[in-house]
């Protein structure tokens, strides 16, 4: 289906719109780095929040989800859901950590954190490798999904779809810096949403389904509906439950759901105007990102059960993109259905969520090329307009080798997996880096190298050998036991952080908790006051209890909004009463959680 002139008109006014904000915010987002990749560090929560679901809304994220509910059923997303964990752990016990740092970017904190040339080495590496390289690729395989819904939505070629999307997104991206990225996120958020929920009324309105009632008990679905795995199938409880919510969430490093926080939600809560509008910040994001947006995909995937039962079926539609079908464009080819100037809202809006994405991205990764290895390896007196002006060209250089990596990708989703697992073992490293004084610059070091090379080893192991090939959840036990073991031993192989800059990190970001007695018995005996370390009370045991709670909360609504749509009164209620208790004890739990470390005036 093409589309007609109104569903142009309005997709042309929303790119115009992003681009007069970024014309609008151009001149104060240029005034230093801290404005252009920290909008100043003087964000509410609100907008910091809603600017993280909209980023992490990128075009492929239904496509992700409709493939799931098709292969694997509703209870197949619990390899996703289960990274509230992290979330909450996010909020309750490492936002105000972050935020107490001072630092532009969370590649910063290696220096910071660890001394001497090891410490420069993982900042600069991190800092190419994350900004540019393991950037790109994300932008890439975002692009690649951009190119396929382009294909089947309005019938342009890949190279449009990059042209359209792409030059709008850098120029209000170059231009606005973060402020630009975050006001236009406020707005593709809601046109998201909106996005979504005509996606599914129209889905659910199909001939072919019938209505709510005539999903719900068509022969197809029904298998899939299941909330919760199957606990008579071991296999499929162990790959998409037990494991990701035992192992994965704090061993697995994951763009927007990094153990210990990292990434763009630190870049967010590195902008928030507090440490309070860091933790509400990282909060809601979790809130929205899990309770309130998986609905309206799962019913669309549900219903392209009906309309679109197999492969052949989305092939024998699409004669023209029969070399990219798979389940993930069950999504698209649903989306086929929607009416004129409907249809001109659902595309805008998923020109939005991959907007949202990249914009994040381009700022993202530029910051790192500027703040952690221009500024600090290349030219160290660059003045701030210096600093401005290259995080604008290396915004348009990042977006255009994207581009041309995503037009000339066909597999992208292989190749994206394994710079995936590259980071699985190290997660329990960056939850561990913030309250155990003897984690090194080493530690971090050899995590990656053995997570790389166990990556690369189960990636090819199956060719060159003749050992059996392990599921996936296999691997990643195997994958986290031996990273973990490797770079245990090498911390205590090598030499520890030198004293002095324990004692300053402790000084700044006042971690608590016992394992920094050392360096607080150190500094005391050197005559260095670390009166705010001693003076607090250790946050983590009150965080962790909010954590639990946040987790009941969000969990329950996820889940009590999916019985809810399936006529489950009485778990639907249970459910909703919980979140409910669980609620008000959050508060009271999260009051008390302030109150244990009072803002700095």
């Amino acid at each position: 289906m093409l589309l007609t002139t109104i569903d142009w008109l309005i997709i042309a006014a929303y790119l115009l719109f992003s681009l007069v904000v970024g014309l609008w915010v151009m001149k104060k987002a240029g005034k230093d780095s801290k404005e252009f990749f920290a909008a100043g560090k003087n964000m509410p929560w609100w907008l910091l929040g809603i600017s993280m679901v909209a980023t992490t809304f990128s075009t492929d994220t239904p496509n992700l989800v409709t493939d799931i509910v098709r292969q694997n059923g509703v209870a197949g997303n619990w390899t996703w859901w289960a990274f509230l964990l992290t979330g909450m752990l996010t909020v309750f016990v490492y936002a105000n950590l972050w935020k107490r740092s001072g630092i532009l970017t969370d590649v910063e904190f290696y220096e910071l954190r660890y001394s001497g040339k090891s410490a420069a080495f993982l900042r600069g590496f991190r800092a190419v490798y994350l900004g540019f390289i393991f950037n790109i690729i994300i932008m890439a395989s975002v692009s690649l999904a951009a190119i396929k819904l382009g294909t089947v939505l309005m019938g342009i070629t890949p190279f449009q779809t990059i042209l359209i999307a792409g030059v709008v997104t850098v120029i209000y991206s170059a231009l606005g810096g973060l402020r630009g990225v975050l006001i236009t996120d406020f707005f593709q958020f809601f046109l998201s949403i909106l996005g979504g929920l005509i996606a599914a009324y129209i889905a659910v309105s199909h001939p072919d389904v019938g209505g709510l009632s005539g999903l719900l008990t068509h022969e197809d679905v029904i298998p899939k509906l299941n909330i919760l795995p199957d606990f008579s199938d071991t296999s499929q409880l162990l790959a998409i439950f037990i494991i990701p919510l035992a192992v994965q969430w704090w061993s697995v490093y994951y763009p927007g759901s990094e153990p210990g926080g990292g990434g763009y939600i630190a870049q967010r809560m590195f902008a928030a105007k507090d440490e309070n509008n860091s933790i509400g910040a990282v909060f809601l994001f979790n809130a929205l990102h899990y309770a309130l947006r998986p609905w309206p995909w799962i019913i669309v995937g549900l219903c392209s059960i009906i309309v679109f039962p197999d492969l052949a079926s989305i092939r024998e539609e699409f004669p023209h993109a029969t070399d990219m079908v798979d389940h993930d464009m069950g999504y698209p080819a649903m989306l086929t259905f929607i009416p004129a100037g409907l249809m001109g809202v659902v595309v805008a809006a998923l020109i939005a969520a991959y907007m949202s994405t990249i914009s994040t991205h381009l700022n993202w990764g530029s910051s790192y090329l500027v703040n952690d290895f221009y500024k600090r390896f290349i030219k160290p007196e660059a003045s701030e307009k210096e600093l401005v002006n290259v995080g604008r060209i290396s915004t348009v250089l990042l977006m255009v080798i994207a581009g041309w990596v995503a037009l000339n990708m066909r597999s992208a989703l292989d190749n994206f997996q394994i710079i995936l697992q590259i980071g699985a073992g190290t997660g329990l490293l960056f939850i561990l880096r913030w309250f155990w004084w003897r984690v090194n610059a080493w530690s971090e070091i050899a995590g990656m190298a053995i997570s790389f090379m166990v990556a690369l080893y189960f990636r090819f192991a199956h060719i060159h050998t003749d050992l059996p090939i392990l599921t996936g959840w296999q691997e990643l036990l195997v994958g986290v036991s031996l990273t973990t073991i490797g770079w245990l031993a090498v911390t205590y192989l090598t030499r520890p952080t030198d004293d002095e800059t324990l004692v300053n990190f402790c000084k700044v970001t006042r971690p608590g908790g016992p394992g920094w007695d050392r360096i607080v018995s150190i500094a005391r005996n050197r005559g260095v006051s670390l009166n705010e370390i001693q003076d607090e009370a250790w946050r983590v045991p009150q965080g962790i209890l909010c954590m639990v709670l946040g987790c009941i909360v969000i969990y329950g609504i996820l889940l009590a909004t999916g019985y809810w749509i399936y006529g489950n009164t009485l778990p639907a209620t249970i459910l909703t009463f919980v979140s409910a208790i669980s609620g008000y004890l959050l508060v009271v739990s999260w009051k008390k959680l302030i109150q244990i470390s009072p803002e700095e005036k």
